[in-house]
C-alpha cells in the first residue's frame, strides 16, 4: 500500500486502529525518497536510521495504549534553515556546509514532543534568498509536476517533498512569500502564520522582522493539525506573541455562509497570467455560491510593497549575515595573510551571488547619508501598507487573490534577471510587510501546472482563513490531484 500518499489525519486513524505501524509507514516513505528524490532533489540530508528508531518508539507508545496525538509516528521534514541538534543545518550555503547545531529550534522540539518523526532537511535558496531554489549552493530542486520547471522558492525543497509524497508534511519559512509562492507552483497547501505566532528561535535569520515559520501540507485539515502543534508563545523568542492558541480544526466546518470576502483590485492588474486570473475568479464565484458575500476592495499602497520590501529585507539581511566571518563557526578560508583578508575571502568563498547582491544592497541602504532616504522611508511605506489591510479587515473577514501572478517558470528563465525574479513575489510580499497570515491552496491548472489561491486574514485570524480554505477545498477538490511521476499510473 502506498502509505506515502495519505494525509496526517488518514494515517493517524490507521495508526491508532493498529492497521499499520509507524515503522511500516517510515519505511514506506523512505523507499519513496530513495526512488523519487534522485529526480526531484528535495533533500539535502536524510536521517534514515534515526527516523526508524523514532518510529519504533512511536509504535511502543501506541501498543501500550497511551493517548497519542495526531502527529505521533508521522514522518515530516524541515527546511534546512531550522536548527536540528546533531544534524547538519546548512541554509543550502557553502558557508554553513558543515555546521551542526548543538540545539533544536523551538519548532523542531515541539514537533518532536508531539511524536512527529524527522526524515531530514530540505533544499532551499541560499539563506532563503530567492524565488526558485536555483540559488541553492548544492543543486536545483525540480517541480514534481514538470521537472523542467522550478518549484518556487525559497522553500522549493519543502513544497516539492510534499507534492512528490516524499514527506507527509514539512515546515518552511516565509519572508516575502517563500511558503505560499512555491506552494502555488507545486499544488500543495502552504500557510504563513501571523508574525510572532510561531517561534523563530532556532530559525537562521534572513530578515528578522519578516521571517515566519509555517506548515506545508497535503490538505487544509493537516495544515490546522500542524499549526496546533507549532503555534504559541516562546520565551526564547523576544518577538513571540503571548496569545492564546485555539484548536484550529474546530474552524473546519465547511460553512462560509455570510462570510465577507474582499477582492483587492490591485492584485489583478496588468502582468497576471490570464489562466491564473480565470482560476482565481472561478474560485471567487464558488465562494459566492457557498453563500459568502464577495466585494471588490482597494489596497492603494500595494504597488509600493515590492520596492519597500527590497530595501527592508536586504538591510536586515546585511546585518544578520555579518556574523558569518570565519571566526565563530562555518566555513573559513584556508588562504589568508591577516584577519581582514580572512574575513573577505571567507565571505567571498562562502556566499553565493544572490546573497552577496542583497548584502550589498542592504549595506548601502543603511549607510550614512542613505538611511533616511531609503530605509526609513521604506519603513513608513510599510506602515501605510499595514494600514490598508487594517481598514480592509474592519469590513471583511478575509481577502482573496492569486498566490503568484503566474504558474511555475522554466529553469534559467529569470535567473539572470533579478528584477523579473523579484516580481514573482508581488502577491505575497505585502502580507509579510503587514505581519498578517496568508494561505495558498490549489485552485486549478494551466498547461499542467498548478495555480494557487491566496486567502489573507487579519492578525491572528488564522481561524478564518483556514475556515475559508477548507470550505473551498472541499468543493473544488484540486488538492486530490497528484503529479504523475515517472513509472506511476
Amino acid at each position: 500500500m502506498d502509505l506515502y500518499r495519505l494525509t496526517i489525519h488518514e494515517l493517524h486513524e490507521m495508526l491508532i486502529k493498529k492497521e499499520i505501524s509507524s515503522l511500516e509507514l517510515i519505511k514506506n516513505v523512505i523507499d519513496r525518497i530513495e526512488e523519487t528524490d534522485p529526480k526531484i532533489k528535495a533533500y539535502v540530508t536524510v536521517v534514515k536510521e534515526q527516523s526508524l528508531a523514532k518510529a519504533q518508539e512511536a509504535d511502543d507508545l501506541i501498543s501500550r495504549g497511551e493517548n497519542v496525538g495526531p502527529l505521533t509516528g508521522i514522518p515530516m521534514a524541515l527546511k534546512d534553515n531550522m536548527c536540528t541538534e546533531g544534524i547538519p543545518t546548512t541554509c543550502s550555503s557553502q558557508i554553513l556546509k558543515n555546521f551542526v547545531p548543538p540545539y533544536d529550534a523551538t519548532v523542531t522540539r515541539r514537533l518532536s514532543d508531539e511524536g512527529a518523526i524527522l526524515l531530514g532537511k530540505l533544499n532551499m535558496d541560499e539563506f532563503a534568498m530567492g524565488s526558485s531554489t536555483e540559488n541553492s549552493a548544492f543543486f536545483h530542486t525540480r517541480n514534481p509536476w514538470n521537472t523542467d520547471c522550478v518549484p518556487g522558492g525559497s522553500s522549493g525543497g519543502v513544497v516539492a517533498a510534499v507534492a512528490a509524497d516524499e514527506a507527509v508534511f514539512t515546515l518552511g519559512s516565509d519572508t516575502g512569500g517563500s511558503i505560499r509562492q512555491p506552494a502555488s507552483f507545486c499544488g500543495v497547501v502552504g500557510l504563513k502564520p501571523t508574525y510572532g505566532y510561531v517561534s523563530r528561535y532556532g530559525l537562521i535569520a534572513f530578515a528578522s522582522s519578516l521571517d515566519q515559520i509555517g506548515p506545508v501540507t497535503k490538505d487544509v485539515t493537516d495544515c490546522a493539525l500542524v499549526l496546533n502543534a507549532i503555534a504559541g508563545h516562546d520565551p526564547k523568542d523576544s518577538t513571540s506573541a503571548d496569545v492564546q492558541v485555539p484548536d484550529f480544526t474546530k474552524y473546519l466546518t465547511g460553512d462560509v455562509e455570510g462570510m465577507k470576502i474582499g477582492i483587492p483590485k490591485e492584485y489583478f492588474a496588468e502582468g497576471i497570467q490570464p489562466e491564473v486570473k480565470d482560476a482565481v475568479m472561478t474560485a471567487v464565484q464558488q465562494f459566492a455560491d457557498l453563500g459568502a458575500e464577495v466585494e471588490e476592495v482597494s489596497l492603494p499602497h500595494t504597488e509600493y510593497a515590492l520596492p519597500a520590501y527590497y530595501i527592508i529585507a536586504p538591510a536586515e539581511c546585511s546585518s544578520n549575515l555579518a556574523r558569518y566571518d570565519g571566526v565563530r563557526y562555518g566555513h573559513r578560508t584556508e588562504e589568508s595573510e591577516d584577519i581582514v583578508t580572512m574575513f573577505k575571502k571567507t565571505r567571498y568563498e562562502g556566499f553565493g551571488q544572490e546573497v552577496k547582491r542583497r548584502i550589498m544592497l542592504g549595506t548601502y541602504a543603511l549607510s550614512s547619508g542613505y538611511y533616511d532616504a531609503y530605509y526609513l522611508k521604506a519603513l513608513k511605506v510599510r506602515t501605510l501598507i499595514k494600514e490598508d489591510f487594517d481598514r480592509a479587515f474592519e469590513k471583511y473577514d478575509v481577502l482573496i487573490s492569486p498566490a503568484s501572478p503566474s504558474t511555475a517558470f522554466k529553469f534559467g528563465e529569470k535567473l539572470n534577471d533579478p528584477l523579473a525574479m523579484y516580481m514573482s513575489d508581488t502577491m505575497t510580499i505585502p502580507i509579510n510587510l503587514a505581519g498578517i497570515p496568508g494561505i495558498s491552496v490549489p485552485c486549478g491548472f494551466a498547461q499542467g501546472l498548478p495555480i494557487g489561491l491566496q486567502i489573507m486574514g487579519k492578525a491572528f485570524g488564522e481561524g478564518n482563513i483556514l475556515k475559508a480554505a477548507y470550505a473551498y477545498e472541499q468543493v473544488a477538490g484540486f488538492y486530490r490531484q497528484k503529479p504523475n511521476l515517472t513509472g506511476e499510473e
